[in-house]
This record gives structure tokens, C-alpha cells and sequence, in this order.
């Protein structure tokens, strides 16, 4: 089983043909609102690779509660440990453009009061995975890393947005998901010499953590360091018409298969897969592929 602990959002997505600039107003031909969060898509996406999962966060007592957590709810994601709190549900302003390029705002809202107490220690000894992201508190984020620590559970961090955490807790995860600036912002943490990730870098990362490392390039695909050995998995050619959730879509189903008891390498090929495919449709959650999917575009990948 996957326990996510994240957060859980409702996406206000705007299709623009430019990105607005500083100063700058541009009119919307289309307005979405559709379940989101970092924690929530990568739940959805590891259930519909065919994960069992558990998904641990907060909501809002308002309306938008519902439709944060509804789509996880569809995908028979365990909701027993989301908590309604009383102040509003994470919201996030997204423009996205003709290219499928995007500019994000978020505003944590309920997010802020998820907290690692909410994963009793039962749920934990049954667990194999732990998803975690940078969108809940930082100290609640650190507490539920050292807990896992004393469990038989593989821990991924997905350094997403990079913010600060104990640097104790960041070198007690098992595999470390970054892009390339989330990278230089653990190199800064580290104290590493900023560079970008080439096999020496990755190698210097991963020997001061502990821990595997992957880098997700886009359309340039995925590099990573796992067990001194260099992976590279190429990225599925698709027409893009919106990169939201791409990189969520990558660890939901890279952890899925990590779960099942795939290879680190053939994990990071079905995640390269998803976050293709992520990206031939609108949203993040309504793009998430499923097994199906997945398993028809694998063969594709070179």
C-alpha cells in the first residue's frame, strides 16, 4: 500500500493564448475547476496505475472540499484520514497557454494544517510507500519522514515546490524526485556546487543523501542515480496541450510500480510514460493516465 501525505487543491484553470507578463491582463477563452494538489494528483495517478492508496491531508469545510477530494473518491483512493478543517480549501490559479505552457499561483489554505499525526502507527506497519511533497508543512513533512524511518517503508520526496526542510529528515529518505532547479536548490542545501545533473553531480547528491536520485528533464526525459549505477529512460514523443500535473503524473506512477515490485529502472520508465501522457490533455487529475494506458504507450518509449 501507498500513503500520500500532501496536499489537496482545487485548480482554477485558465486557457490564455500568452502567459500574462508583470503588469500584464490577458482574457481567458476557457475557465476549468477541477481537483488538484501535488499530494492529490499523485494519489490519483498511483491508484489508476493500479496501487492501493492512501491518501492523508486536509480540506476545507467549504464546497470546495468536495470537489478537492472528489476525484480521488472516484479512483477508490482510502479518505479515511483527510481532515476537514475551518478555513478555506488549497486553491491554485493556473494559466495555461496555446504552447501548453503554464504559470502557477497557489494559496495552501487547509493544506497548512495537515500534520504527520493524522498517519497512526497501524497504518504505517502496513504500508510499503510513502509519497511525499512540498506543499504541507515543512515541520509535519520532517516529523512523518522520522517516523517512517523505524518502519519497513520506502520513502520518495518529491522536492516540489523546493522549500526548506531539516536537513536530517532530507538525508533519511530512500529516493529523492527533483527538476532540474529543484535539483540546484538541493545542491544549495547540501552546500554542493551548483552544476547541472550530469552523472558526477547526481553521483555527489546521492552519495551525501543516501538516497537515489531522479531528474525529471521534460521532453528531454529522466535521468537518475539508483544503487551507483546511471539510468536514463527517454521521454514518449506526444503533442503537448498542457504540461499541469506532468511531473505529478511521473511520481504517482513511478511509485506505483516501485510498489508492485517493479525494477527501479522499468518504475522509471512507466513514470516517464505517464507524464507524457499527462500532457495530450487538459488538467492534472482529468490527464492522469491509467494502467491501461500506460501499459498500450510503454512499448513506444525508446
Amino acid at each position: 500500500m501507498i500513503i500520500v501525505f500532501g496536499s489537496l487543491n482545487v485548480d482554477f484553470v485558465f486557457s490564455v493564448s500568452d502567459l500574462a507578463r508583470p503588469g500584464e491582463t490577458v482574457l481567458a477563452n476557457a475557465l476549468d475547476v477541477l481537483p488538484g494538489g501535488k499530494g492529490g494528483n499523485q494519489a490519483l495517478t498511483a491508484a489508476k496505475a493500479g496501487a492501493d492508496v492512501c491518501m492523508i491531508g486536509a480540506v476545507g469545510s467549504d464546497g470546495n472540499g468536495d470537489t478537492a477530494i472528489g476525484g480521488l473518491r472516484n479512483a477508490d483512493v482510502n479518505l479515511d484520514y483527510v481532515k476537514r478543517v475551518p478555513i478555506p480549501t488549497g486553491t491554485a490559479a493556473i494559466m495555461v497557454d496555446q504552447k501548453g505552457e503554464n504559470s502557477i499561483a497557489v494559496f495552501p489554505g487547509a493544506n497548512a494544517l495537515a500534520s504527520a499525526d493524522q498517519a497512526p502507527d497501524a497504518l504505517l506497519q502496513e504500508s510499503k510507500t510513502l509519497i511525499i511533497q512540498m506543499e504541507v508543512p515543512g515541520h509535519e513533512i520532517a516529523g512523518l519522514i522520522h517516523r517512517v524511518a523505524t518502519h519497513d517503508v520506502t520513502t520518495i520526496l518529491n522536492f516540489a515546490p523546493a522549500e526548506a526542510l531539516e536537513l536530517n529528515a532530507l538525508k533519511a529518505i530512500d529516493c529523492l524526485i527533483v527538476n532540474q532547479s529543484e535539483f540546484a536548490a538541493v545542491q544549495s542545501l547540501l552546500n554542493l556546487e551548483s552544476s547541472d545533473p550530469d552523472e558526477g553531480a547526481l553521483a555527489h547528491v546521492a552519495s551525501s543523501l543516501n538516497a537515489s536520485i531522479v531528474v525529471t528533464l521534460g521532453a528531454q526525459g529522466v535521468i537518475a542515480f539508483h544503487k551507483k549505477e546511471v539510468l536514463r529512460i527517454a521521454a514518449l514523443k506526444v503533442d503537448a496541450i498542457d504540461t499541469v500535473g506532468a511531473g505529478d503524473a511521473f511520481v504517482g506512477a513511478f511509485a506505483a510500480m516501485l510498489d508492485s515490485g517493479q525494477t527501479f529502472e522499468s518504475a522509471l520508465r512507466y513514470g516517464s510514460v505517464a507524464g507524457a501522457l499527462a500532457c495530450t490533455k487538459k488538467g492534472a487529475q482529468s490527464a492522469a493516465p491509467d494502467l491501461k494506458a500506460l501499459e498500450a504507450a510503454i512499448s513506444n518509449l525508446g
